[in-house]
């Protein structure tokens, strides 16, 4: 399995993830529209392709057998320390691999390396798989707050993770 950055070739590919894990994994967390409505708007393909090529987003994908089965996308801004993570997906298929440790892992390091003292990353507070992603990778929950998405409010926490107590060696072994 390979991490590599992504490109608008893998546009399509990441359309794909992002389908097939809200719609496994959504259905009792999400309205129906709500999930048609989400997937429209954030994985649009303008939306995947500005993200792939703006200079302050990250978009990352892992490769297995020369099929993308997973993504992450962060975003920072440079007069900041504050970094992002908007989005980390493995496909229904791949997971229980560690592909999601190893996305997120190198997200970290990617929005360290850019100066970043601090990751924020949110997910669904009915998301309880999600919330223990962050928390075994030793993001900390600091807030809660309704978004909106397809027109119904939900909501959605904020998981933290600060420069000074990241460990390579706990992100590893996550």
């Amino acid at each position: 399995m390979a991490i590599r950055e992504a490109t608008v070739d893998d546009i399509d590919a990441i359309q794909s993830v992002a389908e097939e894990s809200w719609t496994r994994d959504y259905p009792d967390i999400l309205s129906r529209e709500s999930i048609q409505d989400g997937l429209g708007e954030w994985y649009s393909e303008e939306r995947i392709r500005d993200s792939i090529v703006w200079a302050r987003a990250l978009m990352l994908v892992a490769e297995r057998d020369d099929e993308i089965v997973g993504f992450a996308h962060a975003t920072w801004d440079t007069n900041a320390d504050v970094g992002n993570i908007l989005r980390v997906y493995v496909g229904p298929d791949a997971r229980g691999d560690g592909i999601g440790r190893r996305l997120l892992q190198e997200t970290c390091q990617t929005l360290f390396e850019q100066g970043v003292e601090r990751i924020n990353a949110m997910v669904l507070d009915a998301n309880e798989l999600g919330k223990a992603f962050y928390d075994d990778f030793g993001f900390e929950r600091t807030d809660t707050e309704e978004i909106s998405i397809g027109g119904d409010s939900y909501r959605e926490c904020t998981y933290a993770l600060e420069r000074e107590s990241y460990s390579t060696e706990r992100a590893e072994t996550a």
